[in-house]
């Protein structure tokens, strides 16, 4: 199970996760999602208004509820606001109880994350199950930085990261911080929010304790003999296995998109506003197009950047990220040939081979790192995480020096923050989740025919990242999932939606451009184009992207048909 599912932005690959801001200087949140990295793994899918606008807050009314509030708490009542599903007034009409963040803190990161100042942290709750609304009910973490100018106050910017798995409190937390001051930060709430399993959220989803994560990095799933596919096969059963007995099979059930997009309507409504302004990055795309497609009526304005092709199945995913990959690795060899200390040589055409040659060796010797070792699968983890954004190609070619050398220090952390590994050796709950989520949304792979059709074109579309061995056909851990897939993939049905925008990156490895030009034709919406290589632009920084997209959110102004940014 070492390779499982490896990141692609992520949101979702990250563009600068705080985990790695020691690295990079970088201080925008995460925004990845996952990309599985070889098709033999467990998991083989993926893994992000007409009218005059409305410059007032949506809901009629806020009030404070009197009550016994503990010290430092404020109950809001704002919802219900909106269209309410008949049966769930009480989740619509949940008063909000916004206090201090720490609490809320799971890991290092967001330990530090939700100890700035200006963010107030609350609990949604919502049924487990939408068809038992009277069942089990669970809680989902909320994070609000509130807009700094009241007066002119638009409504509330709920923001998903990407992933599944990534934490959206955390990624608001830094959106609040960078965009304080702009026009975004003076006229929007900013709400990030935990979905089901992740982070803060309750019940976690957590699968595996952090040294067996550690060991799962370790084991070599190269071989591709019968006795090491059936290796592979028990291993991944047995994670499904433990996955059902640390969770239960309900909560299983009930972690899929569907539910994420139904969840965040009820959050809508508790937030006080009639339509939904939505920002939604790599996986969390798909989440906007799910409620688009539940909610149609009840969204204001949708921002999807780094967009996942909704009627693309999880065997092309996998072909076309790799394609994406190797592509970006492409671009990453010609920065690289131009430095007098590029570990992969001068010579752009020979470094899928000079990068091979360097970690290859890894399969049989890995590198001591500390207490711990580097292992292949580690290494070409690194190296994804750095193609999400040329900010960590320095970093990226400091890491295959280090490798040259006997070394794995800078790769170790690029792996790290990958999988999202605090430097206390504690993982956060986004691979768990992301398997779980990809386990309902994906349609099952059970064709070994089909799986090793996937390989041999996985190995075609990336070189970089070919192990060396004869295509493989295991059977993924959703092949041995407790719960079956509630979704399949299709071409987006969302009559009545207002116009949404859809940002795609024209050399964005982990959800390639086509993807953002078939769902914003999908969607009837308009289509930014950014031209660059990196996952996702949205607040990254360029000017011409970023005022494109706050004017869509605060006037519903789309930008002209064919708007390209540099």
């Amino acid at each position: 199970m070492a390779r499982r599912a490896l990141l692609w932005a992520t949101s979702q690959g990250n563009c600068g996760t705080p985990h790695v801001a020691w690295l990079t200087g970088l201080v925008h949140p995460g925004w990845h999602d996952r990309v599985v990295v070889d098709p033999r793994r467990p998991v083989t899918g993926l893994l992000l208004f007409a009218g005059a606008a409305l410059l007032v807050a949506a809901s009629a009314c806020t009030s404070t509820v009197p009550g016994s509030a503990a010290p430092g708490v404020r109950v809001e009542q704002r919802g219900p606001a909106g269209a309410v599903p008949a049966g769930l007034e009480q989740f619509y009409g949940q008063p909000l109880s916004w206090g201090d963040c720490k609490p809320y803190a799971t890991t290092g990161d967001s330990r530090t994350a939700f100890g700035r100042s200006g963010i107030e942290c609350a609990n949604l709750t919502v049924p487990l199950d939408y068809t038992k609304p009277t069942g089990r009910s669970i809680k989902l973490g909320l994070l609000r930085g509130k807009a700094t100018d009241q007066g002119q106050r638009v409504g509330s910017l709920v923001i998903n990261p990407g992933g599944p798995g990534g934490s959206g409190m955390t990624a608001a937390a830094g959106l609040i911080s960078q965009t304080r001051g702009s026009e975004l930060g003076r006229r929007f709430d900013l709400v990030g929010f935990d979905p089901r399993g992740v982070g803060a959220s309750e019940p976690q989803l957590r699968c595996l304790s952090n040294a067996e994560r550690d060991a799962q990095r370790l084991e070599d799933d190269t071989d591709t003999s019968p006795a090491g596919i059936a290796k592979v096969e028990k291993e991944n059963k047995d994670y499904a296995d433990k996955c059902a007995s640390a969770v239960g099979a309900d909560v299983l059930a009930n972690v899929g998109t569907r539910e994420v997009a139904k969840d965040m309507d009820v959050l809508r409504s508790a937030l006080g506003d009639a339509k939904l302004s939505y920002l939604g990055y790599s996986y969390g795309t798909r989440i906007g197009t799910e409620y688009a497609e539940a909610f149609p009526g009840s969204v204001r304005a949708l921002v999807l950047d780094g967009a996942v092709d909704p009627t693309q199945s999880a065997m092309d995913e996998v072909v076309s990220q790799a394609a994406g990959f190797q592509k970006a690795f492409d671009v990453f060899s010609a920065w690289c040939a131009q430095r007098k200390d590029c570990a992969l040589g001068s010579y752009p055409a020979k470094a899928t081979a000079a990068f091979r040659d360097l970690v290859l060796p890894l399969i049989n010797r890995p590198v001591t790192v500390g207490d711990r070792k580097l292992s292949y699968s580690d290494a070409t983890t690194a190296a994804i995480q750095a193609l999400y954004s040329d900010q960590l190609w320095e970093p990226l070619n400091t890491g295959l020096n280090e490798l040259r050398n006997g070394k794995g220090g800078t790769l170790m952390a690029l792996a790290d923050n990958y999988f999202d590994r605090d430097n206390k050796g504690q993982y956060s709950t986004i691979t768990d989740v992301f398997n779980a989520v990809h386990c309902l949304d994906d349609q099952r792979v059970t064709d070994k025919n089909a799986l090793l059709e996937t390989q041999r074109r996985y190995q075609q579309a990336a070189p970089f990242l070919d192990d060396g061995q004869p295509p493989g056909a295991a059977l993924d851990s959703c092949a041995f999932w407790p719960v079956p897939p509630t979704e399949a993939p299709h071409t987006p049905n969302a009559d009545g939606v207002p116009p949404v925008l859809v940002v795609s990156t024209t050399n964005d490895p982990a959800t390639p451009y086509q993807a953002g030009v078939n769902l914003a034709n999908a969607l009837r919406g308009g289509l930014l184009t950014f031209e660059g290589t990196q996952h996702t632009a949205f607040l990254q920084g360029n000017k011409c992207v970023d005022d494109a997209g706050t004017k869509y959110l605060v006037s519903l102004q789309l930008p002209p048909a064919g708007t390209r940014c540099k």
